[in-house]
């Protein structure tokens, strides 16, 4: 062997260890990529007036999402860039677009209470995302997200824009009812209600048998009727924590009295 393959040999597995490490790096990034695609698609769509191509763009959106992070972690390829990359993504797809998209469907003949509902609504992404941001590592209870996430809040607006196109009722029709659900996703994402987050869920821990079968269920029925079950889903998962916020309140009370005897 002469110098020139030992050369050849020495350094060609250190250049495709070096391109794998790009390529494992590049996947979350990809996911990432595609939800902001797909909330900027909302966008165009909402603009264009197709306003079911919107929605069922945030909820790619939001599945996209969830995969980045999941994709990162699986193969260890978390970054400070991929964090903020997402951050950024989340913002367009889960804060700017479901905001514009009800804008455009029922709020643009309100004047001034139209797009002030869609400001609160964009504001309110924008403050629940910092906050988490600024506190990832003060979270005690991973359980348990601190006010309603973007993507559950632009997945409730979504939801009834793609909803009520299905029964063909236009947003002109119900605007005061946009307009209430649009203040409550907003103001709720910057409350300080706990909302379940899923994090405790391992998916490299073996499961019963009956998660699985509960999965393809949970499949089955949203294939059979996506705009009701999704829309209903996340509409039960919003009053979620009021639910339980008021079973403690009431629990509270229920204990004051056998204190004070």
């Amino acid at each position: 062997m002469n110098e020139e393959d030992f050369d050849h040999v020495s350094h060609k597995p250190l250049l495709d260890n070096r391109l794998r490490r790009r390529g494992i790096y590049l996947l979350p990034n990809m996911f990432t990529t595609a939800a902001l695609f797909a909330g900027f698609y909302a966008i165009v769509q909402a603009m264009n007036g197709r306003f079911e191509q919107s929605a069922v763009a945030i909820f790619i959106a939001m599945v996209m999402d969830g995969l980045d992070g999941r994709v990162a972690r699986l193969t260890h390829t978390q970054s400070a860039f991929g964090a903020e990359y997402d951050s950024l993504s989340d913002m367009v797809s889960f804060g700017v677009a479901p905001a514009l998209v009800v804008y455009v469907w029922a709020l643009k003949d309100m004047g001034k209470l139209g797009w002030i509902a869609a400001f609160v609504y964009c504001a309110g992404a924008a403050l629940r995302l910092a906050r988490f941001n600024t506190q990832l590592e003060a979270v005690v209870d991973k359980r348990f997200f601190q006010g309603m996430p973007s993507p559950a809040a632009a997945a409730l607006l979504a939801g009834l824009v793609w909803v009520m196109n299905d029964y063909q009722v236009r947003g002109s029709e119900i605007r005061w009812l946009v307009w209430g659900v649009t203040l409550f996703a907003g103001l709720t994402m910057v409350s300080n209600l706990r909302y379940y987050s899923g994090k405790d869920i391992n998916l490299r821990k073996s499961v019963p048998f009956i998660f699985i079968l509960l999965i393809v269920l949970a499949f089955i029925l949203i294939s059979s009727d996506p705009p009701r079950v999704l829309f209903g889903f996340f509409a039960l998962y919003a009053l979620s924590a009021y639910a339980d916020w008021l079973w403690g309140v009431l629990r509270r009370r229920k204990r004051s009295p056998d204190e004070t005897k």
